[in-house]
């Protein structure tokens, strides 16, 4: 007989309460194997795949595409036993008990807490499920029957559900039309349905299509749709754009530091000439061959130095407890900016590093970045941030603290400038540092130290013997 078990949205990270469903890997009718990638979602700090903990069928997809679900609600229901060589425990008669509710299986992930899979784990929470308009079933109807609820009684096993036709027909078994997110809302608000209209209309579903349905016009054949787009409004020229996913987190988070964390900003312009000479000496260097060294690497090394003359910059306001915590490593976060926002990946242990270990933990971090690959794991748990603003050929500015940090350092763009060198005017290069600490565990006189500190070491390499 059937085992159904739902497979729910884990805390892939830190603190997360729901994340948004970016694309399907399986459909319904489809087998699935232990530890296969199911669905990619969208969390408050990066893009994560999510695999699933048993091997079977998939009966029911929870979610579509551009719908937010929260932590601890059913992404898909599973047959693990579809051919049914489990026992069963028949009645006198010998028939085979009904299969459960949707509301039985929802209670599973209570029952059985998920094995950790690829680094993170699941934590047990009952399971929360957005009120859904059911769908009423058809004959023809595969292993879900209604598209909410796994079937009434056990059938024989069917072949996997066939992929969706060319002409755009919902196929049974809980097929999801063809429709992008602002589409669905669309037809939401209007009262369209779209697997009825899947019926009419070839491939993917358009706004045109629906707005014709709602009317009552029969739709027209559909052209390629564009690359998904904010929905305009033809009637004004403006854009809206929910607030979710990076962005929501990182408003948040500024937020929250902003208005907890008293900010106090020190600027400083340092000539850099003997740092970049040295970047040069290095690159040529057997040692650095392949590296990427940047004057971001050079920033790193500085900051990790300083912070052993000036620990307060590296520790952490805990409002619960009334207790400063100083940290006796630096797990340096790096300001990123993605496509998908603004993130801080974390190099862990960079005090332990050496200046080519720092240039390649640097290059794979901004890469992995970029990529949207960034496991939520390297998103946390930071001590001290630097923002290299320069690379925009920006000067300088006042970041804002991470939360749970105390100080974070702009690092600006090193620009060809006049400069005074033994009472001659010369061309240098030059950049401008600006750093941010939390004035309730740094002082004036600490937060001053610690910047003088990072600058000497920039623009005198050398000093570093003297830390």
């Amino acid at each position: 007989m059937p085992d159904y078990k739902q497979f729910p949205l884990a805390d892939t990270a830190e603190g997360l309460t729901e994340a948004e469903i970016l694309n399907w890997h399986v459909q319904p009718g489809d087998e699935v194997q232990v530890n296969q990638i199911v669905v990619e979602v969208e969390t408050a700090k990066a893009a994560v795949e999510l695999p699933i903990p048993w091997s079977g069928v998939v009966t029911e997809l929870h979610a579509e595409p551009g719908q937010t679900v929260e932590v601890g609600a059913p992404l898909l229901t599973l047959d693990i036993d579809p051919r049914g060589k489990a026992p069963a425990a028949g009645g006198a008669n010998g028939s085979a008990p009904a299969a459960p509710s949707t509301s039985e299986t929802a209670e599973a992930p209570a029952e059985e807490e998920m094995k950790p899979l690829v680094g993170y784990g699941s934590k047990k929470a009952a399971a929360k499920r957005r009120p859904r308009k059911p769908a009423a079933a058809t004959a023809s109807d595969g292993p879900s029957g209604a598209v909410n609820a796994p079937p009434k009684a056990p059938e024989p096993p069917a072949p996997a559900a066939p992929a969706p036709a060319t002409n755009g027909t919902a196929p049974a078994g809980g097929y999801v039309p063809l429709a992008k997110p602002p589409v669905r809302k669309l037809a939401k608000e209007l009262g369209v349905d779209l697997r009825d209209l899947a019926q009419r209309v070839d491939g993917v579903i358009t706004r045109e299509d629906v707005q014709r349905a709602a009317e009552g016009a029969a739709p027209e054949p559909a052209a390629a749709e564009p690359v998904a787009e904010p929905v305009l409004d033809p009637a004004a020229r403006e854009r809206r754009v929910p607030v979710k996913g990076v962005r929501k987190a990182t408003a948040t988070a500024m937020v929250q530091s902003a208005f907890s964390a008293p900010h106090v900003t020190e600027f400083l312009t340092v000539d850099v000439t003997p740092m970049m000479e040295m970047r040069e000496r290095l690159k040529r260097s057997p040692a650095f061959a392949g590296v990427r060294l940047t004057p971001l690497a050079f920033a790193a090394k500085a900051v990790c130095l300083a912070v052993k003359r000036t620990p307060d910059v590296n520790a952490e306001w805990d409002e619960d407890t009334g207790e400063i915590v100083y940290k006796d490593y630096v797990h340096l976060g790096i300001a990123a900016a993605t496509p998908r926002g603004l993130i801080v990946p974390k190099i862990r242990d960079a005090d332990s590093m050496s200046l080519v270990e720092l240039a390649r933990a640097l290059d794979e971090l901004t890469t992995t970045a970029r990529e949207g690959k960034t496991p939520p794991g390297d998103m946390v748990n930071g001590t001290i941030t630097i923002t290299n603003v320069g690379v925009f050929g920006v000067d300088t500015g006042t970041p804002i603290i991470n939360p749970g940090e105390t100080a974070i350092l702009a690092f600006g763009a090193i620009r060809d400038t006049p400069w005074v060198v033994d009472g001659e005017i010369t061309v240098r290069k030059v950049l401008q540092l600006a750093l941010s600490f939390d004035h309730r565990v740094v002082d004036g006189q600490q937060g001053s130290q610690f910047l003088a500190d990072v600058g000497a070491l920039l623009a005198d390499p050398s000093v570093a013997f003297t830390f």
